[in-house]
């Protein structure tokens, strides 16, 4: 997204020089263009090369702030259902998600109240269902409240131009506190995570009130994220990749999951959580939630054992379109001492899904039935892959490729 030079920040043709005197400025550079953001909100603009540069100057804010097009049309949301109706099931939702519904809060809320409708209207919720999302459903609600062109952009690259644009001074003081190897990427978590900490709280809060079920919801960046008094707080620290259980009533549980094997995308702004995995009592029985890649590693399974967990949910994302089924390369965190090296390159990613993640390892733990829901869609230029998955007394689940989003109700 960025890369530092000398004593600049370069972003896509931006320079951005970050001054050293204790009232602070921040000073964006295009060529011939020299914006200086000081005390007292003074700008001073400095012309180079005349008239042509601030008119291009006002063409590229016209740009970033240029309406968004209204919604596309939303697809149709596949249903599957697996196992006997007990009347206890997990309701996976992966939905098939675009920028444009991170505009706001209230427009991803809007969304994803769509799938549940899906589930309510075949009868599957009750009180004892646990509905889980995918992995970081809320850290995109970085974009929310931001220019259009956070929108419109093609790529994430483009996203994030447009997020720095937005809050310069609250980036730059980020940004020189940041030591992670993507600095660029951690300022943005850290300037925008309370209001993304709020945003994610309210989102799945009020969805689990409405709908009376508890909730995983799916993961979230945050700068050293706990829960005080109720709420999720940011506080000074590393960024972790975190995962909130949301009781019928909108409330929360008292702990937070932190995903302990993050892979090394998200090593370059995340670190690993230390904390053991904790267990939620739940209406439908005690509850361990895996962050994605720690669904692979049976240490954690041991740990969910001697806490005498009763159904595993898994929030997962699988970037890149078409993974599922290339050959594996193999674990891109350590790898645990039953790995069959001779899998690498003769599995495929989803036939190793299936071995060495939840479907294969949830008897370790002595659980009865768990469930993988895998982020959908195009955001920007990240791209998605993944096939729903699920442990049950009835046997193993592999859900079919679909392009659009997807409600999965399995029954215990």
């Amino acid at each position: 997204m960025a890369a530092k030079v000398g004593n600049r920040l370069r972003i896509r043709g931006f320079h951005a020089a970050f001054c050293s005197r204790a009232v602070g400025r921040l000073r964006f550079q295009t060529d011939g263009v020299l914006l200086v953001f000081g005390p007292m909100g003074k700008v001073r603009l400095r012309r180079s090369i005349g008239v042509a540069a601030a008119g291009a100057l006002a063409l590229a804010l016209l740009t970033i702030h240029w309406p968004v097009p209204g919604a596309r049309d939303q697809r149709a949301i596949a249903v599957a259902s697996f196992g006997e109706n007990s009347g206890r099931g997990f309701i996976l939702i992966e939905p098939a998600l675009s920028a444009r519904d991170y505009k706001t809060a209230k427009a991803l809320e809007a969304n994803l109240a769509r799938y549940l409708d899906v589930a309510r209207d075949n009868g599957w919720l009750s009180a004892d269902s646990v509905v889980v999302f995918p992995e970081h459903i809320g850290t995109w609600l970085v974009a929310a409240n931001a220019p259009a062109l956070a929108y419109r952009a093609k790529t994430i690259s483009t996203a994030s131009i447009a997020l720095i644009l937005d809050e310069p001074i609250a980036f730059g003081m980020a940004y020189s506190t940041s030591r992670e190897k993507d600095r660029a990427a951690a300022a943005l978590f850290r300037a925008r995570g309370e209001r993304m900490a709020r945003d994610y709280q309210a989102v799945f809060s009020a969805l689990a009130r409405a709908y009376g079920v508890t909730i995983v919801a799916g993961s979230i960046a945050l700068e050293n994220p706990v829960i005080a008094k109720g709420e999720v707080e940011p506080r000074d620290g590393a960024i972790y990749n975190v995962s909130a259980v949301f009781k019928p009533d909108g409330s929360l549980h008292p702990s937070l999951v932190h995903k302990r094997y993050p892979i090394p995308g998200e090593l370059a702004f995340a670190a690993p959580g230390a904390q053991p995995t904790p267990v939620f009592d739940t209406p439908a029985g005690r509850l361990g939630v895996l962050i994605c890649a720690d669904s692979w590693h049976p240490d954690i399974y041991s740990e969910l054992a001697a806490k005498k967990v009763d159904i595993i949910a898994v929030p997962a994302f699988l970037q890149g379109s078409g993974g599922w089924s290339k050959p594996w390369g193999g674990y891109v965190t350590p790898a645990p001492d039953d790995l069959d090296r001779r899998d690498i390159g003769r599995l495929s990613e989803g036939e190793a899904w299936v071995k060495y993640s939840l479907p294969g390892r949830i008897g370790a733990s002595g659980a009865t039935a768990g469930a993988t829901a895998f982020l959908r869609g195009g955001l920007w230029d990240l791209g998605a892959d993944g096939r729903t998955l699920a442990a049950a007394p009835s046997g193993a689940f592999v859900g079919e490729r679909i392009d659009g989003g997807a409600v999965t109700v399995i029954w215990r």
